[in-house]
């Protein structure tokens, strides 16, 4: 057995794959997981999945959390205990002895350090206790190529790192998209490292060869009233929407173009299905994005001439599109967990 251990319940990019998993499974392993109480655990019952909901996680403290695992642990008796994010591994490092494969997926990390933790001191911190945690864990898995080469910059883990990507099955087909103006769409969380201000500033200078494009800032966050104040003051009122949440399938369905300026990506869900439904995609040339997207899909998101020009050859360019023929598909993904498993020693 094999013990997926995620600190959060939110259905964000790490629900995505922990989802994914859990309907496809581990050719020759079964799976058990642990979330605190929220949307994940439902939805992994929803599938069948064995899932244990306790209190685990940021919001309920690490003696409470390392208490919870040690008693998962000790009930579930698994040859691996598979940790995602930084939390659980912290946790499992604290809470489990001798016996399991420890092995962490790492989704989350940028090579500028303020991006995920504000200050240098707390990154600093946090370095030192992912370098010691690190010495714990038998196997360590990176959801990109960018990714592990931050994971050796920063924590200089005493095992190999092993990449394996988010895998995304094909699309059977597509539903039918506008066919009068460019529609542009941001599905992102409204907040500084998404560079969002980057992106309404390109569309701005869309606006003056493509007048009838539009665009749709979706999601929350901190950034709402200053992108709010920033669409107003460049009279983009008509042309600009900001829905807040709504269901990534059914507006990508809607849009011709997905654009994602962000600071760093690791591997990002959002990019990797709309490049699988055929959609143009723009997105800085940062982090696992060049493993993704080809070089026309790219852009300096300071530059807002160059957004403007990638949107509308994405939107227009049939031919520029990116696409995913060679992206391993959600069983390619699951197989090379396992085969990580296997290096490490577990399940003899």
């Amino acid at each position: 057995m094999a013990l997926w251990v995620v600190p959060v319940s939110e259905l964000a990019g790490v629900a995505r794959h922990v989802l994914d998993v859990a309907r496809a499974g581990l050719p020759g392993w079964e799976l058990s997981f642990l979330a605190p109480p929220g949307a994940l655990p439902q939805r992994l019952r929803e599938l069948g999945a064995d899932v244990t909901e306790a209190p685990f996680g940021p919001d309920h403290g690490l003696r409470t959390s390392v208490a919870t695992l040690r008693e998962v642990v000790r009930r579930e008796r698994p040859a691996v205990v598979h940790t995602h994010l930084s939390y659980a591994d912290i946790v499992a490092a604290l809470a489990v002895g001798q016996g399991p494969r420890l092995v962490t997926t790492e989704h989350g990390i940028a090579r500028d350090d303020v991006v995920y933790h504000r200050s240098t001191t707390k990154a600093r911190v946090m370095a030192l206790a992912h370098t010691a945690r690190l010495r714990r864990f038998d196997a360590a898995i990176a959801v990109s190529r960018a990714t592990a080469e931050v994971m050796r910059e920063k924590w200089h883990p005493r095992v190999p790192v092993t990449v394996v990507p988010n895998g995304v099955d094909p699309v059977a087909s597509l539903a039918s998209r506008p066919t009068t103006g460019l529609r542009v769409l941001s599905l992102a969380r409204l907040s500084p490292e998404k560079r969002l201000p980057a992106l309404v500033d390109g569309f701005a200078e869309l606006l003056t060869t493509h007048p009838a494009a539009r665009l749709t800032l979706a999601g929350t966050g901190p950034e709402e009233e200053a992108l709010r104040a920033q669409v107003e003051r460049l009279g983009l009122r008509d042309a600009v929407t900001m829905p807040g949440f709504v269901d990534p399938d059914a507006a990508m369905a809607e849009h011709d173009v997905l654009a994602m300026l962000s600071v760093w990506e690791n591997c990002s869900y959002a990019l990797l299905d709309a490049a699988a439904r055929g959609m143009g995609v723009v997105a800085s040339d940062v982090g696992a994005n060049p493993e993704i997207l080809p070089a026309t899909s790219l852009v300096p998101a300071d530059d807002p001439a160059a957004v403007a020009t990638a949107l509308a050859r994405q939107g227009l360019d049939l031919d520029a599109r990116p696409g995913l023929a060679d992206w391993p598909d959600v069983a390619q993904m699951c197989g090379q967990v396992v085969a990580t498993y296997d290096a490490a020693g577990a399940g003899r």
